[in-house]
């Protein structure tokens, strides 16, 4: 059983079922049976025979071929984890059922589709999105530093790691911008790049392949996010990722904090993390926390569990969602919020296919969306 720190003031594991089978739905199966202190899967949908007896044999959990048939059990929420052309009409019979829902990214496939979402369940405000990139440890330890006005105001983002509605989120959250309308303008070049390792696996041929890099700059008017990313960056070694968070008196490149501490004296911090269990270190191998200029801006709420850091922004984002399911917290990422990341998301393939910008206009879910990505009660997790 997980040592990982109980969440004060939780006596009971977090009750969930699990719509789909795939590679997302697994990261929740995952961390129930790591953590059954912590959480429960109550239930899990497949229409599949082969995955229902995989799920069966792996985890032991029972299944149903429709959604509905998960509320047997009684689950304080439901995560659906489906395609996206999919994910609409599931979130809609489980919200018109007035279950609590937690759907993977994106809402929706296409603009269109998210305004019919938000029109059916919108106003229901049962439907939270599980975007888990501000809730990294590394990125949450970022959004501390901002959030605390070390860099004064953020005025552009740059990120080049992960792709369109994650990026969008991220380059939201940090600048934290709202809803208006932004102007995109996109341009995308191929140019040969060997990739040796994909969600399938490692493989042995080194002969380049075409990869398509798509660059973007999303202009909020006055704050600017610029959006780089190339065809399976998130898996390919031979590609790194980068964070720029430019402000009006700073600079946060990756882990490098350059600022103006006083006339005629600029300084530099970095952003430390202790990892465990590495050389004579003999407390395991977990993630301790994250420290800049010799104070904690983040701290592994799960330590014991041993957790990659998607695994504890997953379990973060699954706690959060339980304390909101609960009444006892806010909503960790709200339907609104989704929309807004995937329409913008759109923007960047639209104006990248036509080679000309794209101004995005004010949308249904505009009033009803919130505070932007990563403010207030959305803040880092595990922060100190």
């Amino acid at each position: 059983m997980s040592t990982a720190r109980a969440e004060p003031g939780r006596a009971d594991p977090v009750r969930y079922g699990v719509v789909g089978r795939g590679w997302r739905a697994q990261f929740f199966l995952r961390l129930a049976r790591l953590m059954p202190d912590r959480f429960t899967v109550t239930g899990v949908v497949t229409r599949s025979a082969a995955a229902a007896g995989e799920i069966e044999a792996g985890y032991g959990l029972p299944i149903y071929r429709r959604p509905l048939e998960l509320l047997i059990d009684r689950p304080e929420f439901v995560v659906t984890a489906v395609p996206r052309a999919v994910t609409p009409q599931v979130v809609e019979s489980l919200a018109g059922a007035g279950m609590p829902v937690l759907a993977e990214t994106p809402p929706a496939a296409d603009a269109a589709g998210l305004r019919e979402l938000w029109r059916r369940v919108g106003a229901s405000g049962l439907v939270q999105v599980a975007e888990q990139y501000l809730l990294l440890p590394g990125h949450a330890a970022r959004l501390d530093l901002v959030q605390r006005g070390r860099l004064g105001r953020p005025t552009s983002v740059q990120v080049s790691s992960t792709h369109t509605y994650h990026a969008v989120s991220m380059i939201r959250g940090l600048l934290g911008v709202g809803f208006d309308p932004a102007t995109v303008h996109a341009h995308t070049f191929t140019a040969p790049l060997v990739d040796p390792l994909s969600r399938a696996g490692w493989n042995e041929d080194g002969r380049p392949q075409e990869a398509t890099t798509t660059l973007a700059t999303i202009d909020f008017g006055g704050r600017m996010g610029l959006y780089d990313f190339t065809d399976n960056q998130w898996w390919n070694p031979l590609r790194s990722r980068r964070i720029v968070v430019r402000g009006s008196s700073g600079e946060l490149v990756d882990d490098r904090l350059v600022r103006l501490a006083a006339p005629r004296t600029p300084v530099e911090s970095r952003l430390i993390r202790r990892q465990t269990g590495h050389d004579l270190n003999l407390e395991g191998y977990d993630l301790d926390h994250i420290s800049c200029d010799g104070a904690v801006v983040y701290r592994n709420p799960f330590a014991g569990a041993r957790l990659s850091d998607e695994d504890i922004a997953i379990a973060t984002l699954l706690d959060r969602t339980a304390g909101w399911a609960r009444g006892a917290g806010p909503p960790p990422y709200p339907l609104a919020q989704g929309c807004q990341d995937q329409l913008l998301a759109l923007a960047i393939e639209a104006a990248a296919a036509a080679g000309t910008p794209v101004t995005t206009s004010p949308q249904p879910w505009a009033d009803g969306g919130g505070s932007p990505p990563g403010s207030g009660g959305q803040g880092p997790a595990g922060a100190a």
